[in-house]
């Protein structure tokens, strides 16, 4: 019978969970302090430690910083309210396995629970906690140490996407990504390509925005030497690279009309013919593609081939804009504030309260890719342990609404377009949308004022 300390001054809230867990077939006692804790931990070893954050004489970080000390086994679980979510991440950089919000909800707890004590790393006997923040983002840190490059958010919105991905995944089946821009949709297609079957292939992305019109089917099927004006020797395609693994096509919706015809043509036979050769290839992909723009509507002008999206989308995944997901916010930017850290070599803690609350306001037009890039200016700038309001953009730490830029000031005119451009993250076209122009004219007066 694995063994569960419960640590919560809430005496109420934790005999009930202690009843509740005991009719699970758990050895539960209760405490209601670190010092308690510490106390219970030195008489006999627990699977499981079940900790608040908000204790009376410390808190969760210095139950965990101790666990670090004595190399302890035990696995903990933080539990914590949502206005404490900088807190819970933190807990987790100092070893916790995992932490929920209060109120607590029981099926979720019994299967981070389960989760915990039933995973190779409790199994195994390791250390409950890991080394401090600061050791982890350092340099020296061990070679061949996996960091992950993304992280899931604990929004309904966020858990419901990576429910359908997890589904998905190891299908052959075609799936279409629809999402605005900066919403991490390639990121979405290699993790389906990492959980699939074909894992131990390649996976091959195209961005089919970026090919010229008369270079697309070379750069699909490949082409034979000689077979055009440029061909000086072989070129192997997208599907053929692809062959086994996964193709992924970003922004799908900028392919030529006549393109989808050999698109559609190479899915449906699987085969394919490179440019200028007379030799078929069979090939086996499974195709993600991804768009941000509204395919039936483009089906319905006559620029999007109606068949080849109903090859393209046997499986839909909807990706989140990030103002959707507010409560995930401070969650991404502190994975981000990592990232920061380690390509920097700076070892920031985290937000101050001010800033924090700035990045919960904003909007973010540009989503993820805004919100990272904004992190990693301020990592840069940021010259104490967190990052202040003094490190943000204006129109973040002020909340001043993206949408109210404008170029009707003639003579602000370079750094309203500049300041679109950090708004949107980079993004062009939504830069374009914040200033009320077209592309076309944006990048007209980008090439004016000699903006990359």
């Amino acid at each position: 019978m694995e063994r569960i300390l419960i640590v919560d001054d809430d005496i109420t809230f934790a005999l009930m969970l202690r009843t509740w867990l005991s009719k699970r077939g758990f050895d539960v006692a209760t405490v209601g302090s670190v010092g308690a804790a510490r106390t219970a931990l030195e008489k006999q070893e627990y699977a499981l430690v079940l900790s608040d954050m908000r204790l009376p004489d410390e808190d969760g970080i210095a139950l965990l910083q101790w666990l670090v000390g004595r190399g302890r086994r035990e696995r903990v679980i933080v539990m914590t309210g949502y206005a404490e979510i900088q807190n819970a991440v933190r807990s987790m950089k100092l070893g916790a396995c995992d932490y929920v919000a209060k109120p607590v909800n029981p099926d979720e707890l019994l299967k981070k629970i389960r989760e915990a004590i039933d995973s190779p790393e409790a199994a195994a006997g390791a250390p409950a906690a890991s080394a401090p923040a600061e050791k982890k983002n350092s340099r020296s840190a061990k070679a061949g140490t996996e960091i992950p490059n993304y992280i899931e958010g604990h929004s309904d919105v966020s858990r419901r996407l990576y429910e359908y991905v997890r589904l998905v995944a190891p299908t052959n089946m075609s799936v279409l990504v629809n999402g605005a821009s900066g919403t991490g949709k390639e990121h979405v297609a290699q993790l389906i390509h990492r959980s699939s079957k074909r894992a131990g292939k390649p996976f091959v992305a195209v961005d089919c925005g970026a090919i010229p019109r008369e270079l697309a089917a070379s750069e699909f099927f490949g082409h034979v030497k000689g077979s055009f004006t440029g061909a000086l020797s072989d070129k192997t395609g997208a599907f053929e690279a692809a062959n086994g693994g996964t193709l992924f096509l970003d922004e799908v919706g900028n392919l030529t009309y006549e393109t989808q015809v050999q698109l559609l043509r190479a899915l449906q036979e699987r085969r394919i013919r490179p440019v200028g050769s007379t030799r078929e290839i069979p090939v086996d992909i499974r195709l993600v593609a991804a768009t941000n723009e509204d395919l039936e509507a483009a089906i319905a002008r006559g620029t999007f081939r109606a068949d080849l999206y109903h090859r393209i989308n046997e499986f839909t995944l909807r990706m989140p804009c990030l103002r959707e997901m507010p409560e995930d916010i401070l969650l991404f930017a502190d994975f981000f504030l990592d990232q920061a850290n380690r390509e920097l070599d700076k070892h920031l803690v985290g937000f101050d309260a001010a800033a924090a609350a700035a990045l919960t306001r904003y909007d973010w037009p540009g989503n993820l890719r805004q919100l990272k890039n904004v992190v990693m200016s301020a990592t840069l700038l940021a010259q104490d342990e967190y990052v202040t309001c003094r490190e943000l953009p204006a129109e973040i730490a002020g909340n001043t609404a993206p949408s109210t830029l404008s170029l009707r000031d003639p003579a602000g005119e370079e750094e309203q377009i500049r300041r679109a451009l950090a708004a949107a993250g980079g993004n062009k076209s939504q830069a374009a949308k914040l200033l009320g122009i077209d592309r076309k004219t944006l990048y007209n007066k980008l090439h004016l004022y000699g903006i990359e």
